[in-house]
């Protein structure tokens, strides 16, 4: 069994990090940076509640263009998730190659449910996840693909 001190585990709901920006209970998990194709998410160093005022920051665009977004895993709701885990979170981090050696700075992680399933392997390729991707790699398209 291993103990992974610098992450206590929390007996809250786990997170979904790549939410609806509308999603009951969600936050800004990160700003989306970047041009396209090359885009990365720069994590927030806390949770930035989301409001009306929140989302009409992005105008032009959609919120989720700019921003990723956290809340409360929906699980069976969710068509990623196979009634035990998240199909995102384990081809993110099996088909997508890491952008980071080491795992960035991120207040989620504790809750994660990607990181609880998948470990560090998918916070090394979580920064490339958007969910508005208007020019995906055929790796990310596979992985952002609800199919098995």
């Amino acid at each position: 069994m291993s103990c992974d001190l610098d992450e206590p585990r929390s007996a809250e709901p786990l997170l979904c990090p790549s939410a609806e920006p509308t999603a009951i209970g969600a936050v800004v998990l990160g700003v989306i940076c970047g041009s396209s194709g090359a885009s990365r998410l720069r994590y927030l160093a806390a949770p930035l509640r989301v409001t009306d005022e929140i989302l009409a920051l992005s105008e032009p665009v959609l919120p989720d263009e700019v921003m990723r977004f956290a809340a409360p895993c929906v699980e069976h709701a969710c068509q990623h998730f196979d009634g035990t885990n998240c199909r995102l979170a384990a081809k993110t981090a099996t088909l997508l190659s890491p952008v980071n050696d080491t795992r960035p700075r991120c207040y989620l992680r504790p809750r994660c449910r990607w990181w609880r399933q998948e470990g560090d392997a998918v916070c090394l390729r979580c920064p490339m996840v958007i969910r508005r991707n208007f020019a995906p790699t055929p790796d990310q398209a596979t992985a952002a693909s609800p199919k098995y």
